[in-house]
């Protein structure tokens, strides 16, 4: 596995990192915590810069805690194509997220670029995680399901994907 002084960075990514890719972060991060993967780091950001400096959704918050998560750290960031090379593996919520991260990482040779509901062993491929915004609970609810089913496939995976870097 990584190690502190080397760590595998993954990025959790939507559009406007406020919904999605927070709940994905926290979820992905608990769940890494809780596997002892030390040397695995996570974070999130969206593709776009409308939200940029802000808190995640109301209606993401509110999942994350009715799970016992603390969604109150999260500052929105954007993936630029100067950022990509920081990161190891960028998991996107939807095929446009994935198309997106895809052109700016172009030739080189990392990061690698994976559609989150991919990872769900149990899943449908090819499927994304809908975005809940300006939506009610239930839709939130919905995204922290399929989230947490997906990241949970990537703990299964990530000794394999820390060895292929």
């Amino acid at each position: 596995m990584s190690t502190a002084e080397d760590p595998y960075r993954i990025a959790m990514v939507c559009l406007g990192n406020i919904c999605r890719s927070p709940i994905a972060e926290v979820v992905l991060r608990e769940m890494v915590a809780a596997d002892g993967l030390d040397g695995v780091v996570v974070s999130s950001a969206g593709t776009g810069p409308w939200h940029v400096g802000g808190p995640m959704d109301p209606g993401s918050a509110a999942v994350l805690a009715e799970h016992g998560l603390d969604p109150t750290q999260h500052v929105a960031q954007q993936m630029t194509p100067d950022r990509v090379g920081e990161f190891d593996l960028l998991v996107a919520m939807d095929r446009s997220n994935q198309a997106d991260l895809e052109e700016m990482v172009g030739d080189r040779r990392r990061p690698r670029v994976v559609l989150l509901r991919d990872l769900d062993p149990d899943g449908d491929p090819d499927q994304s995680v809908p975005d809940p915004y300006g939506g009610g609970p239930e839709g939130f609810a919905t995204v922290y399901a399929q989230v947490a089913a997906a990241c949970a496939g990537l703990v299964a995976r990530l000794p394999e994907l820390v060895a292929d870097r």
